[in-house]
């Protein structure tokens, strides 16, 4: 009986071995899932981007509305010029017949991704050829490109909007991120009630409240004009926005971390008589910061 339920030293010390042993295990499985979300963190920005050049190639070496209809998600949006579902609206809208190649050339040259890594971000300048053979471009201008992981782990986009400005936006060069998402884990969120707190967070803004609004390194695309980079920049051309805005939320959506997510609706401008005297579409990508929903992207779309 004593031998059965006695424990010596040497029982003891087995046992505290043991525990210790367990206790580095668990330390070891804590830190390799550490390590195993950065790394997935760190992947998917980087596949997100892989991706977005995988799209321009195949736009250039066949043609861009092929190169779309492979990347879009079903329920991707266009905007032509309103919100479409874009891969409707290219199914429904054969390219013409012409005996020219037309060129859509574009790269990223900045990307964002959420600490899940389930949604991110792709923007850089964009040019256009009439024909691939012509010695220069006769259009540019800057994308921005909403990207989100499919069930099957595939990236695709759900959101595709540009401007144009009568300046290149800088080289076609192939780009690499120097830093990766360096959130190493996350808590996911109820993905519809952080949905909702965007959009009413997106209702709330108006025009004025742009610098309270904005995070510091926000970028403010605007037609005619080269990307307006920084609070302080973008502050001083909202500014100079003539007339009243009145913008009208239609959707949006938000990463599973809760970090990250965008919106889009229509907006109108009226001068003092409340004459409307441009309408059109916009897109904004916010970024949580201080648990507070910031802008980071600006975008609107003259109709």
């Amino acid at each position: 009986m004593d031998s059965g339920i006695s424990i010596t030293s040497g029982h003891r010390d087995r046992g505290l071995t043991r525990m210790n042993t367990d206790m580095k295990y668990i330390v070891l499985v804590v830190i390799l899932l550490v390590v195993q979300v950065f790394v997935l963190a760190q992947s998917a920005l980087q596949e997100m981007v892989k991706t977005e050049q995988a799209f321009s190639k195949m736009g250039e070496e066949k043609n861009t509305r092929d190169a779309f209809l492979a990347f879009i998600a079903d329920d991707g949006l266009l905007f032509r010029p309103g919100a479409v579902n874009g891969k409707k609206w290219l199914l429904e809208h054969p390219a013409p017949p012409t005996d020219k190649k037309p060129l859509l050339a574009w790269q990223p040259s900045f990307a964002g991704m959420s600490a899940s890594g389930d949604m991110g971000f792709t923007t850089g300048p964009w040019e256009f050829k009439g024909d691939v053979k012509d010695e220069k471009p006769s259009g540019y201008g800057h994308f921005i490109t909403v990207w989100k992981k499919q069930a099957d782990g595939t990236w695709k986009f759900v959101v595709d909007l540009g401007i144009s400005h009568p300046q290149s936006g800088g080289p076609q060069t192939l780009w690499q991120p120097a830093d990766a998402n360096k959130t190493s884990s996350f808590k996911p969120v109820d993905e519809a009630k952080e949905r909702q707190s965007l959009l009413d967070r997106d209702r709330s803004y108006s025009t004025d409240k742009f610098a309270a609004f904005a995070s510091p390194e926000v970028r403010l695309y605007r037609q005619g004009n080269l990307p307006y980079i920084g609070s302080q920049t973008a502050t001083e051309a909202v500014a100079k926005t003539k007339g009243h805005i009145a913008w009208q939320p239609i959707g949006g959506d938000v990463s599973r971390a809760g970090d990250l997510g965008y919106t889009h609706g229509t907006y109108e401008v009226t001068d003092d008589a409340k004459k409307v005297t441009e309408k059109g579409s916009y897109v904004r990508i916010w970024r949580k910061q201080g648990n507070v929903w910031r802008i980071v992207m600006d975008v609107v779309n003259v109709h």
